[in-house]
């Protein structure tokens, strides 16, 4: 397959050989709850139908996480000096390089029956959920669901199996990949407005047309 990308005046098509992680911020520069998750997004459904795990990462101020952050930050930069030395020492003990890239030549798990049974019976049950979410909200999902996302989960669930080297990926496996993407994109395709505050799409029409008014009259760089 291919990655387009268009950067700091370069734009150009390459081969893509290996998994893909990107990361774009919303139209508004910030993300907006009151939104809904297809205007945050503001990309093609073809494009995001191409990824397995969609996050939706918000900076919220919080004093604890900030902390944390702002500590783990001041740490990777005063212990960067001491690693860039000792680079050639820890390269050879980097085991767990090595063991990702001996899961990947000698484990090739497939799914057992059962599993698959699950895989199936689990995709049909979000398949529905997501249709009955379009019929109350008016709108189609910001991420839609569909076979795409189903191969994105049993990608999932033979990794999992994978990493612990099972030959068979099996209805546990299958579970945590099922976490994994309903806490990344299923969590996204049902954020917004509706999913906050149990909206009708009138009400959510006139809140975005009073904001539209108030935009109107405010001055540039007001807040």
């Amino acid at each position: 397959q291919t990655i387009s990308i268009a950067k700091a005046g370069i734009t150009t098509v390459l081969n893509s050989r290996t998994s893909v992680l990107a990361a774009a911020n919303p139209p508004s520069g910030r993300y907006d709850d009151l939104k809904t998750a297809q205007d945050n997004i503001d990309l093609q459904t073809t494009i995001l139908s191409r990824f397995d795990l969609i996050f939706i990462v918000k900076d919220i101020r919080m004093y604890d996480q900030d902390k944390r952050i702002a500590s783990h930050i001041i740490k990777v930069h005063a212990s960067g000096a001491v690693a860039s030395k000792s680079t050639d020492a820890t390269e050879g003990e980097n085991w767990l390089k090595r063991y990702i890239e001996y899961c990947r030549v000698t484990c090739q798990p497939r799914l057992s029956e059962k599993a698959a049974e699950m895989l199936q019976n689990k995709y049909v049950e979000i398949r529905q959920k997501m249709r009955q979410q379009a019929n109350e909200t008016g709108r189609p999902a910001a991420i839609p669901i569909t076979v795409r996302q189903l191969e994105a989960i049993i990608r999932l669930s033979e990794s999992l199996a994978k990493m612990r080297l099972a030959p068979v990926a099996t209805q546990e496996h299958v579970e945590e990949a099922f976490r994994l993407f309903n806490v990344s994109t299923m969590d996204a395709a049902r954020s917004g407005i509706n999913e906050h505050m149990n909206l009708t799409p009138e009400i959510a029409n006139e809140i975005k047309q009073a904001e539209t008014q108030i935009k109107r009259r405010m001055g540039i760089g007001s807040h």
